[in-house]
């Protein structure tokens, strides 16, 4: 007949594996997991910086017609306004410090926009802004791995 008053010690050597097998189980639960979550968010980053770019470049683009080309039709400042916001929004689900040149970036447009085609000066701030924007997206993708 078994013996019913094992002590504690005596259950924990007879149930020693099992238990090194349940702490191995739960800590590769938890690694997977908090992976699974790096991933994800490397994922989230990656996909709203390569929109960023685009933006980026689209609202250079236009800065470039308006100023330098005098083409209102293809450097309208209404469709500058819809490309800042958007790169402004994107920005928010990237770490910092890129929200926060995305900023810069609407400040600028705000304060600039109406130079264009007219001072050289807000041409050139605006297109440091984007710059500065672009080159912290960069940052930012090299970063992740």
């Amino acid at each position: 007949m078994p013996k019913l008053n094992l002590t504690i010690a005596e259950q924990l050597r007879r149930n020693f594996v099992a238990l090194i097998s349940l702490v191995i189980a739960v800590s590769s639960l938890s690694y997977t997991s908090w992976r699974h979550e790096q991933t994800e968010e490397n994922h989230n980053h990656r996909m709203a910086a390569f929109e960023t770019l685009l933006k980026l470049g689209e609202l250079q683009q236009l800065v470039f017609h308006r100023h330098y080309d005098k083409a209102e039709d293809k450097g309208n400042p209404r469709t500058g306004w819809s490309y800042v916001l958007t790169i402004r929004d994107l920005t928010t689900l990237m770490p910092e410090p890129v929200p926060q040149s995305a900023d810069q970036l609407v400040e600028t447009w705000g304060d600039h926009w109406e130079g264009l085609g007219k001072s050289q000066q807000s041409a050139d701030t605006i297109t440091e802004a984007v710059d500065a924007t672009r080159n912290q997206t960069l940052i930012l993708l090299n970063s992740l791995k």
